[in-house]
């Protein structure tokens, strides 16, 4: 099995995604340093402690996730699940990748768009052949959805394609031509997404004044999970690896029903 070294891994991931254009709240890139090469890595969405028991029972090298550590506001100290996460990886010499809005924005291996090419959405291009989008750092994606007609359509094609049901605000009769979609946590970046001509915004979460929104501004609100929606990034990301790289990257999906 081939084997790289972890800071040419490190060097070519923070070349692909730039984490320095995002204004995160995690740190991007090689978030706990393990062994000092890899030949085999885990890619899942959260590093979680089932992921990482995961990548232990399987002797991988490293972890790559769209949710890592280290949140901003978050409680720093080491304890609790924290701690046990921490020992883990370090017992273990596990290299930890971890790449938040970057992954999200990625123009081809992101999230937005491999969900785009999940559900069948079409994004507007600029004359370069770069995404439209809208909201801060262009994280929300424009586009239409060949095929689909009404809400409800889109609804329901959702649901067939992420293997589970939408919450769905919204006339399931209203005309589809213009849908805006970013993944995870975007509920609120509607406001964006209404300001673009969207007539539907799909995204992972929905809170209490999105449904508000939604209704008084008429466009339709798909919130088809934060997990489902987020998936195929990190899926594509250990693809375009082992292309690469020619070593190993197994995606393992932690169930998670938000």
């Amino acid at each position: 099995m081939n084997r790289i070294d972890t800071s040419e891994l490190a060097a070519w991931l923070d070349q692909t995604l730039q984490p320095g254009r995002f204004r995160d709240y995690c740190p991007n890139g090689l978030q706990v340093e393990g062994k000092a090469s890899i030949g085999h890595i885990i890619a899942g969405v959260t590093a979680s402690e089932a992921l990482l028991r995961a990548a232990i029972a399987r002797g991988a090298d490293a972890v790559l996730v769209h949710h890592g550590w280290f949140w901003k506001n978050e409680d720093p100290r080491v304890r609790g699940t924290r701690r046990t996460r921490l020992a883990l990886a370090l017992a273990h010499d596990l290299n930890l990748f971890a790449y938040h809005l970057p992954l999200d924005a990625h123009p081809l291996l992101g999230n937005n768009a491999q969900l785009a090419r999940v559900l069948g959405l079409q994004p507007d291009t600029d004359s370069t052949g770069a995404p439209r989008t809208c909201g801060a750092d262009g994280l929300v994606w424009l586009g239409s959805a060949p095929g689909i007609q009404t809400f409800g359509q889109l609804a329901a094609r959702v649901q067939e394609r992420l293997h589970r049901a939408p919450q769905a605000i919204g006339d399931p009769e209203r005309p589809i031509r213009r849908i805006a979609w970013c993944t995870g946590g975007a509920q609120g970046m509607l406001t964006e997404a209404v300001d673009a001509g969207a007539d539907a915004y799909i995204t992972g979460e929905i809170s209490e004044p999105t449904v508000h929104l939604a209704r008084e501004t008429g466009v339709g609100f798909l919130a088809a999970g934060h997990h489902a929606t987020e998936r195929y990034g990190a899926q594509a990301l250990g693809a375009a690896i082992a292309a690469q790289f020619n070593i190993r990257v197994d995606f393992v999906d932690i169930d998670n029903p938000v």
